[in-house]
């Protein structure tokens, strides 16, 4: 987890740019400053709960990464008062109006669409261009910048689809920067775990948001952007029941432990849920095919006796880390300490 964090928080300051990790896959204080180097950097989060959280661990400039709900804008200005900034988000002429009529003065980013789709106006677009000019001559809200993610890279097949998607996820801003000069001065924000893992420096941006690169998983190993050796995080877990007799057992790691994330099956179609390991993280010639509740099935080992440990990386290490109430940290096989993260909205 270190040199995941020290490695790109290099790339990020080699570049040029402004580090603004995300902090939505450890939710934790502690994990955040690891990603500063040990500081209290900018971060970026996905819930007000984060931001509060966050707030009051000493973070004092804090984007909330997300197009933001009116009814939550008192809080939002609430927590805005406490800190140095609060960066809010959004992609509509409705939520502007709805700014502009609760009248505190917000710091805030127009999220563009770079081939996702899942949120934010399209770059080619002249109605976005308009939304753009409303927002710089609004007299409440202080237009900082164009922010955009490229989640379709987890889309991608191998390194090279990724860092064509990269090319992209960068361009998309500049092109829209350029459509106004009044834009020009407009930080230019991106964040992709997959993208920011490939590319050798960041050009055509000034603030970078990853984010899943502090723990990675199954999912990253897959598509490119991290060896195996570089997911830090696993699910320790115990075989409860063994059936040699079909080759499969049983163990108390289910869906609410690991997620149904099923993975990169666009890449595998036979992707489990996560990829099987013994206590010392290597690969055991077993895969994780189905899950209940608490129950997680392994098929294709002869014996696994009852009360063998196993540790799991998980194909979604966001989803399954906000699973679990502890993280316990583990350092030269000996577990050091225990870190507790945010939850809730």
């Amino acid at each position: 987890m270190r040199d995941n964090c020290n490695r790109m928080r290099e790339k990020a300051r080699a570049s040029g740019v402004i580090f603004r990790p995300h902090v939505k896959t450890h939710k934790t204080v502690e994990g955040a400053r690891m990603q500063h180097g040990g500081g209290f950097g900018p971060i970026t989060v996905s819930t007000l709960a984060e931001a509060e959280f966050f707030a009051a661990g000493g973070f004092r400039d804090i984007t909330y990464a997300m197009p933001i709900a009116p009814e939550k804008l008192w809080r939002a200005a609430e927590l805005a008062s406490r800190i140095d900034r609060l960066n809010l988000l959004i992609d509509s002429e409705p939520a502007l109006r709805a700014m502009e009529e609760r009248g505190h003065p917000f710091d805030v980013f127009l999220k563009i669409d770079c081939g996702y789709h899942r949120a934010g106006v399209s770059p080619d677009s002249p109605d976005s261009v308009a939304l753009a000019r409303a927002m710089l001559q609004s007299p409440v809200i202080r237009f900082q910048g164009l922010l955009t993610h490229a989640g379709h890279s987890y889309n991608a097949r191998n390194i090279d689809d990724v860092r064509r998607i990269a090319a992209e996820e960068s361009a998309c801003l500049t092109r829209f920067r350029a459509l106004d000069e009044e834009l020009s001065p407009l930080i230019r924000s991106v964040g992709s775990t997959p993208t920011a893992s490939v590319v050798k420096s960041f050009t055509e941006v000034d603030e970078v948001r990853p984010g899943n690169y502090v723990f990675y998983d199954a999912f990253q190993t897959s598509i490119g952007s991290c060896n195996i050796d570089d997911v830090a995080v696993s699910v320790l877990a115990t075989v409860v029941g063994s059936y040699p007799e079909r080759r499969s057992a049983i163990v108390d790691a289910g869906a609410l432990a690991m997620s149904k994330d099923l993975g990169a099956g666009h890449i595998d179609p036979d992707v489990s849920f996560g990829i099987v390991c013994d206590v010392d993280l290597n690969p055991l010639p077993v895969r994780l095919t189905a899950l209940s509740q608490e129950h997680g099935k392994l098929e294709g080992i002869a014996h696994l006796p009852v009360g063998t440990k196993v540790r799991i990386i998980p194909n979604h290490s966001c989803l399954t880390s906000a699973m679990f109430d502890a993280y316990h940290l583990i350092d030269g096989g000996k577990v050091v300490d225990e870190w507790k993260p945010v939850r809730g909205w």
